[in-house]
């Protein structure tokens, strides 16, 4: 299963950009989705997620109040909002959904499904 997602791009430090993702099938049988980031020479981490049935939330520390996730019930789709962006914040984010809880909940991995990457570039 391919999620599809769109937005990403260039913007100066302080700036804003919008994600987006369309949920795999029928959201039903989605537990959550989330985006993950990854930089060269790092790991893939899991910066934001979101519960798909109450809209719970969870945001790494390091995006706490820059960034909102949220999701279309009606459309099936995951947005991710990024204010205040920082060069730091350079990477290539993927869009991912989990398909069932595992230990850790929506706040871990694993997560089953995948994008194929959107960058996000920040200049100073």
């Amino acid at each position: 299963v391919q999620l599809q997602a769109s937005g990403g791009g260039l913007v100066q430090a302080g700036g804003s950009l919008r994600l987006s993702c369309a949920a795999p099938g029928r959201s039903g049988r989605i537990y959550s989705m989330g985006w993950f980031r990854q930089s060269p020479g790092k790991e893939r981490t899991l910066v934001v997620s979101i519960r798909w049935g109450d809209a719970s939330t969870y945001y790494a520390d390091s995006v706490k109040g820059r960034f909102t996730i949220s999701r279309d019930n009606v459309e099936n789709t995951v947005s991710l909002q990024m204010n205040n962006l920082k060069p730091e914040d350079t990477a290539v984010y993927y869009c991912a959904a989990k398909r069932a809880f595992t230990p850790g909940g929506f706040a871990e991995p694993p997560y089953h499904y995948y994008g194929q990457g959107t960058q996000v570039t920040v200049s100073s």
